[in-house]
C-alpha cells in the first residue's frame, strides 16, 4: 500500500536528523511553497482533499480559506501544532515526532507561510519529554540551515489535560488560562490566540504537507478516496498479534488494517473494533469491509477521530469497556458544562455499581437517558462523548448490560 509519511521508517534510521531528511528530498516542500503565492499553496491544498486528521476531519484547505486577509484584519496570526496526543488508544503522533520530526516542521513552516504567520508553536503534551528533546533538537538544526527564516518556532508544552487536545481549549491554556473550551464562534481562524486569526492543526496533517507541495493536489486527492484524499496512519492497539502504526491509503477496509496488524490475537473471534480513539462507537465484525475515511465511517455511526484503533476480542465485557471510557471521561471533564460534569460522574458511579454486582433494574435506562440529556447540550466533543459511549455500547451489546443487572440479587 502507498506511504506518504511512513514511507522511509523501515530503511532509514536516521531520519530524525536533518541531513538524512535533506537527502531524501526534505525541506523541498517548503520551498516550492516559498516560491508560490499564499493563495496558490492554499489553492494547491484545496484541491488535495486534505483532510483534518486530528478528529474532526475538517477539510484542511477549508480552514486556512477562513483566515481572514491582512487587508481586513491586519497584524499577527499564528500556526499552531496540536500535538497533545491525549486520546486513550493514540500513539501515531508520537511515533511521527520521533522517527520524523523535520516532516512536522517543515509542514508547520508550509503553513505559516500560506496564512502569513511570522510565529507558530507546537503544542506538544507534557509526558511527551522524549518527543519533545526530538523536537527541540530538529528545531535548532532547522534554524541553523536557515529553515526559519520567514517563520519562527516555538515549542510549549502542556501539563496533562486531556481537555488541552481541543484545539480552542488548547489556546486558552497557551494563554494560561483554564482549559477551558470556548464557544464559536467566532472560530480560531478568526479570533484563536490571543485574539488573532490562527490555525490549528494536528501533527500528521501538517506532516502531509510537503509531500502535496512536491507531488501536487491532484496526486494527493487519486490516493485516497472522493472528498478523503491521501493516507491516514492507524494506532493499532488491543486484541492483535502486532500492536503499532498502519499507514493506508483512505477509504481502505476495516479488514485491510486489522490484516496488517496480524488479526485478532491468539486466533479469537472479534467482538468490536473501537475506529478513532476510546471516544468513538464501536464496530462490529459485520463492519470489516467500511472504508476507512471521513464519511464513510459517520455513516456507519461512528467517526474515524485520530486513528486511534482498539481491537478487543470475544473476551472483552462491554460493561467493562464503558466503565473505563467513563472513569477516563469523568476525570477528564473541565467542568465547565453541567450536563457533561454531572453526567460523567454518574454514569462512572452506575458502571461502577454494575460491575460491583449491585446492578439495580433501572441502571440501563437511566444510563441511556443521562446520555441522552449530555449530548448536544455540552460545548465541546468531550461531553457529548460522554452522552454517546455508554449508549453504543448498550446498543450493540445489551446482553453484557442485562447480565449485570440480573445480578442484583433482590
Amino acid at each position: 500500500m502507498t506511504r506518504i509519511l511512513t514511507e522511509h521508517f523501515d530503511t532509514e534510521p536516521e531520519l530524525h536528523e536533518i541531513d538524512v531528511y535533506r537527502r531524501l528530498g526534505g525541506y523541498a516542500g517548503l520551498s516550492k511553497a516559498l516560491g508560490m503565492s499564499r493563495a496558490e499553496v492554499v489553492a494547491e491544498v484545496v484541491k488535495s482533499n486534505l483532510r483534518g486528521l486530528g478528529g474532526a476531519g475538517f477539510p484542511t484547505g477549508g480552514k486556512w480559506q477562513t483566515v481572514p486577509g491582512e487587508d481586513k484584519v491586519p497584524g499577527p496570526r499564528y500556526v499552531v501544532a496540536n500535538a497533545d496526543e491525549s486520546e486513550p488508544g493514540c500513539f501515531k503522533d508520537r511515533v511521527l515526532i520521533t522517527r520524523a520530526p523535520h516532516q512536522l516542521l517543515e509542514g508547520v513552516l508550509i503553513a505559516a507561510h500560506a496564512i502569513g504567520a511570522k510565529e507558530t508553536f507546537i503544542f506538544i503534551r507534557g509526558e511527551y519529554q522524549n518527543q519533545y528533546d526530538v523536537l527541540a533538537r530538529a528545531i535548532a538544526q532547522a534554524d541553523a540551515a536557515g529553515f526559519t527564516a520567514h517563520a519562527s518556532i516555538a515549542l510549549m508544552r502542556g501539563a496533562g489535560a486531556y481537555i488541552s487536545g481541543l484545539d480552542t481549549a488548547l489556546l486558552e491554556t497557551m494563554e494560561g488560562k483554564k482549559a477551558w473550551p470556548r464557544q464559536p464562534p467566532p472560530f480560531p481562524t478568526v479570533s484563536g490566540l490571543m485574539g488573532r486569526p490562527t490555525v490549528v492543526n494536528n501533527v500528521e496533517t501538517l506532516s502531509m504537507l510537503p509531500s502535496i507541495m512536491v507531488k501536487g493536489g491532484e496526486w494527493f486527492a487519486k490516493i485516497g478516496s472522493p472528498k478523503n484524499g491521501g493516507t491516514v496512519v492507524f494506532s493499532v492497539s488491543g486484541h492483535v498479534e502486532q500492536p503499532g502504526i498502519y499507514e493506508v491509503p483512505m477509504g481502505s477496509k476495516l479488514r485491510d488494517v486489522l490484516t496488517l496488524a496480524g488479526g485478532v490475537r491468539g486466533g479469537r473471534k472479534l467482538k468490536c473494533v473501537i475506529p478513532g480513539g476510546t471516544s468513538m462507537p464501536p464496530l462490529l465484525e459485520k463492519d470489516l469491509d467500511i472504508a476507512l475515511d471521513f464519511d464513510a465511517i459517520r455513516a456507519a455511526g461512528t467517526f474515524l477521530g485520530a486513528g486511534g484503533m482498539i481491537v478487543l476480542d470475544e473476551t472483552a465485557d462491554a460493561v467493562e469497556v464503558a466503565h473505563n471510557i467513563e472513569r477516563f471521561l469523568a476525570h477528564e471533564s473541565c467542568g465547565q458544562c453541567t450536563p457533561c460534569r454531572e453526567g460523567s460522574f454518574w454514569s462512572e458511579e452506575i458502571l461502577e455499581r454494575m460491575l460491583e454486582g449491585k446492578g439495580e433494574g433501572e441502571d440501563v435506562r437511566n444510563l441511556a437517558r443521562i446520555g441522552e440529556n449530555i449530548t448536544g447540550k455540552v460545548i465541546c466533543a468531550l461531553g457529548d462523548t460522554v452522552g454517546m459511549v455508554t449508549r453504543a455500547y448498550i446498543s450493540k451489546f445489551p446482553e453484557d448490560f442485562n447480565k449485570r443487572v440480573a445480578t442484583d440479587g433482590s
